[in-house]
């Protein structure tokens, strides 16, 4: 517990993401309109990245 909340005090939005929030973009990226996305990488991460 002490743990998680250290993680989502780092993180700009302060909560971990739902899943409803992670499956659009996989959903994207596995849809046939990301069919030439190569060699990125898609950060989920509530900002937690741009830090």
């Amino acid at each position: 517990a002490d743990r998680r909340r250290d993680l989502e005090r780092q993180i700009p939005l302060g909560r971990l993401a739902t899943p409803e929030e992670i499956a659009p973009a996989i959903l994207f990226l596995a849809a046939p309109g990301a069919a030439y996305v190569t060699g990125t990488t898609l950060h989920v991460d509530g900002g937690l990245t741009m830090l």
